[in-house]
């Protein structure tokens, strides 16, 4: 799927497609529709590895957003194929971040290159990381 891209340096990649109501009047994807594309690989993933994010709101347990550190590289058009490639980091005791990056694939040109800091919040709507999230950090420990 992203031939001359190397995706080995992801843990996961996802392709997608620009629609034409995610342009501007420009002709462009609207910069805002970039988070949204961010955000749907990422619940994809969290998914693959066994991690529901509505499940896990059921349950209070909520995963935020916290900063978002995005640098815009070329845009996208209607009809653009692109791939979002997608690595996960334990940033601190409480925080963790997910890298991405966006390339359009006709030409795996450059599109986007994110950092999304996140945490999740407990019950009591503080800061705590669940067990199964921290695993995804610690892949070789019990």
């Amino acid at each position: 799927m992203a031939e001359g891209i190397d995706i080995g340096l992801y843990a996961f990649t996802a392709g997608m497609s620009v629609r034409d109501y995610e342009c501007d009047m420009q002709g462009i994807v609207n910069n805002s529709v970039y988070q949204n594309y961010l955000e749907h690989v990422r619940h994809l993933y969290l998914k693959q590895v066994g991690i529901d994010f509505s499940d896990y709101a059921r349950q209070g347990i909520n995963l935020v957003v916290v900063r978002a550190e995005l640098d815009y590289k070329y845009p996208l058009v209607s009809g653009d194929s692109f791939v979002v490639g997608l690595t996960m980091r334990r940033e601190s005791a409480l925080k963790f971040a997910f890298y991405q990056d966006i390339f359009r694939l006709v030409d795996h040109k450059p599109v986007l290159k994110a950092k999304i800091i996140g945490t999740a919040l407990n019950q009591r709507g503080r800061p705590e990381i669940p067990e199964a999230l921290a695993e995804l950090f610690n892949p070789d420990q019990p």
